[in-house]
């Protein structure tokens, strides 16, 4: 494992590869459904690195790394994780259902399961909608699961970052299950 880097050495680092290939990536990637908010798409860089994804797909007519306000939000970690953008949220999850990953969307519908209550088998992808919107209801027929997070208030939502970060760290931890060392233990 690289050493850990504070903020600031974070927005000036440039990742090596032995760097980058000593970072024990998890069976998880996050595939963002036309989020817009560059301080999200960041902020999701930052999450994806504290979890050691695999990868985080950007899908739609989003802005992408290198940006300015990515770089910011992210502290730098957009250049840690690997990244790809597909035009379409379609066609990257028949990709990702081609390399055998269970496909779970974040969002609040008819069939979903409360996030705590499901398995998250290994590899998966977890499906993150628009801030407004939430995910396209047509992308729905290829996921394998559907999970929200239950409101026990009068909002009806969580931010796309919350959301996406509850549901992570609780596939993260069904992951890790059953191993002596906590995910949090440091080397």
């Amino acid at each position: 494992m690289p050493k850990k880097l504070n903020a600031k050495k974070l927005r000036l680092s440039k990742p090596v590869i032995k760097d980058l290939e000593k970072i024990k990536r998890q069976p998880l990637v996050l595939v963002l459904d036309n989020v817009q908010d560059t301080f999200n798409i960041g902020s999701f860089f930052r999450l994806a690195d504290a979890l050691a994804a695999e990868k985080i797909y950007l899908c739609g007519p989003v802005v992408t790394p290198p940006n300015i306000k990515i770089h910011r939000a992210s502290v730098g970690t957009w250049k840690w994780v690997p990244w790809q953008h597909f035009p379409s949220t379609k066609d990257c999850l028949k990709e990702l259902k081609e390399k055998n990953y269970h496909l779970i969307a974040i969002e609040q519908d008819k069939n979903s399961l409360p996030y705590d209550q499901v398995k998250y088998p290994s590899p998966t992808a977890l499906i993150i909608g628009n801030e407004s919107t939430g995910m396209d209801k047509k992308l729905l027929k290829y996921v394998d699961q559907i999970v929200e997070i239950p409101m026990l208030g009068i909002n009806r939502s969580l931010n796309a970052l919350v959301a996406g970060s509850v549901v992570s760290f609780e596939a993260i931890k069904a992951f890790t299950l059953g191993k002596k060392s906590s995910i949090l233990k440091q080397d």
